[in-house]
């Protein structure tokens, strides 16, 4: 199941107990570098292309006059201007006017088999001429005339800048103009959150050779309130989980985004922020995000040790996609994030906070993480199925006082590799299979701010969230959701799903015990349009573990509830 309501923010203090690892608390806050790929859906089907775009009607040829005494013989002909076809493909489409009398109704067919190279890839608007010239050795030139924009008009658009649409169209346009390709940048921009619907219309311009595209573009609202709730937290710092997210996808009108969040539980507090920045029309971007995190350990038998903790991230991307196209697209990204956390415990007991001694920390109870991210992503989607990937290579470093340790004592310096997959099929209407996988690899140990969590609502359900932290971890989860009921008058869909999840970890020192985790179980979703999601789960956990909590989560039941009001 993708994470609908998942935060990135909030750190969890989760007390790990079994035969052979001596309880601890680990620390695990997840910036959005490290967030779960977003679940993907078939692709929508999009708008006919001559809704996107009107062109005139291709060139052509001239009326042939008729039946004209004179004849010449060409030996060959010399074509100029021309950047899209090489030599040999423009002689063969001329060959048959070669070395033989021919008329000059012949001679205009020629030039016109040349224009109809443009026409059929689609250069619609680039043709051929015979200039007025002498006969020389029996060469004929043809000058072709290769279509460009002359200018873009964009009407209809109120917050969005003009700039915005017109350099992505100017991407999809760049001489000679090409109509599948500027179809191509019409659908992007129809696909683009920020566009309800966007259509075009080319005409001729004032210069031979040029045309005149206006856009008419319908701006999608960008700003949106989600409210969430779940019991996708660890119960150490209660379950249950409210968050509200407020976000503006055109804040100062370049389609530059911000979101703020905040999520509470009973024993903690979160707040984030993004902003995101567009740099160039590839859709490369530049993304700021910060969060921070307060957090008590509230679930008995530990909650007497009053242990608290304060965590926070920065973090900044750099994205950039090399490939994309309205079914594909392929980008990498460079981030350097900073993670830190404090704890501290007994302050109640003794009126003194002491330094909380858990993994890695130094001796005031403080993890600091500075790295490197370099990630590669990948999406392929069609209207009955998606591929979705991402692989993820984090380099901890000794920068900015970050936590270094002796003894192979797990600290700011490592590194480690994640992959994630996700497959997504269209069985039939509203049937959808859905498989996920997730990989993380490490060369020794890490702090609990890196290790791999398995167990809750987005691992495997049927156990408590994060039963187990490791520093190696690999995830499998298949669903499929197949629809009950189906409420047209109000856009609803009920739908059951059963499903099987499977994750395994282990260590560079001792692995838990046990380190595999298997849960079955069924759920229902409903759907009302797009604007409310509800899930209920219930895990049946086929591995047996030690864990006496009294939450749902022991039970393997899990919700979640999400609501867009506007």
């Amino acid at each position: 199941m993708a994470d609908l309501t998942h935060n990135p923010l909030e750190e969890e203090l989760e007390i790990q107990i079994s035969p052979s690892q001596p309880t601890e608390i680990a620390q695990v806050s997840e910036p959005p570098s490290l967030e779960p790929l977003p679940e993907p859906e078939p692709l929508q089907p999009l708008p006919p292309p001559e809704e996107l775009l009107e062109t005139p009607p291709a060139t052509s040829p001239d009326e042939i006059p008729g039946e004209l005494p004179e004849t010449i013989t060409v030996s060959g002909f010399e074509v100029v201007g021309s950047t899209v076809f090489d030599d040999a493909t423009l002689a063969e489409a001329t060959a048959p006017f070669t070395n033989r009398p021919i008329s000059f109704a012949e001679l205009l067919q020629a030039r016109s088999a040349v224009t109809q190279l443009y026409i059929d890839a689609g250069y619609v608007t680039s043709g051929a001429l015979i200039p007025p010239q002498t006969l020389e050795d029996g060469i004929v030139t043809i000058q072709v005339i290769e279509g460009s924009l002359e200018e873009i008009v964009v009407t209809g658009n109120r917050r969005l800048n003009s700039r915005y649409i017109r350099e992505r169209l100017e991407l999809a346009a760049e001489p000679p103009l090409n109509v599948p390709r500027l179809l191509e940048g019409l659908q992007l921009l129809q696909l683009d959150p920020l566009i309800e619907n966007i259509s075009a219309e080319l005409s001729a311009g004032l210069r031979p050779g040029t045309s005149l595209l206006q856009v008419e573009v319908t701006e999608a609202d960008t700003f949106a309130v989600q409210l969430s709730a779940d019991n996708g937290r660890s119960p150490t710092v209660g379950s249950f989980r409210r968050r509200i997210q407020v976000s503006e996808a055109n804040l100062l009108g370049l389609g530059d985004g911000l979101s703020i969040g905040y999520s509470n539980t009973e024993g903690s507090d979160g707040l984030d922020a993004s902003y995101t920045l567009p740099l160039n029309p590839r859709n490369g971007t530049l993304n700021f995000s910060y969060g921070t995190t307060s957090s008590e350990v509230i679930e008995d038998p530990f909650n007497f040790l009053d242990i608290q903790s304060e965590s926070r991230y920065y973090e900044i991307t750099y994205r950039q996609p090399l490939i994309l196209t309205p079914t594909e697209e392929f980008a990498l990204s460079l981030t350097a994030s900073r993670r830190e956390s404090e704890s501290e415990f007994l302050e109640e007991l003794i009126g003194e906070a002491l330094p909380f001694p858990s993994l890695g920390a130094d001796a005031e109870g403080r993890t600091r993480v500075s790295a490197l991210r370099f990630s590669q992503e990948w999406t392929r989607q069609g209207s009955r199925q998606v591929w979705a990937a991402r692989s993820q290579f984090s380099l901890g470093l000794d920068a900015l006082n970050s936590t270094v340790n002796e003894d192979n004592i797990p600290d700011s310096r490592f590194f480690a590799w994640r992959g994630q997959g996700q497959y997504v099929r269209l069985l039939a209407p509203d049937t959808l299979l859905l498989v996920r996988a997730d990989i993380q690899l490490a060369d020794e140990g890490v702090v609990p701010l890196e290790q791999f969590g398995i167990g809750g609502q987005q691992t495997v359900r049927g156990y408590r969230q994060d039963f187990l932290l490791t520093d190696n971890g690999a995830l499998l989860s298949a669903e499929v959701r197949l629809p009950i009921l189906r409420v047209r008058n109000i856009d609803g869909l009920l739908q059951l799903v059963p499903f099987f999840d499977i994750g395994t970890g282990w260590n560079a020192g001792e692995d838990p015990d046990p380190n595999t985790l298997i849960g079955i179980g069924a759920g229902l979703q409903w759907r009302q349009g797009d604007r409310l999601t509800a899930r209920l789960d219930f895990g049946l956990p086929l591995v047996s573990v030690d864990s006496e909590g009294t939450t749902w989560q022991e039970d393997g039941i899990y919700f979640s509830i999400v609501y867009t009001p506007f």
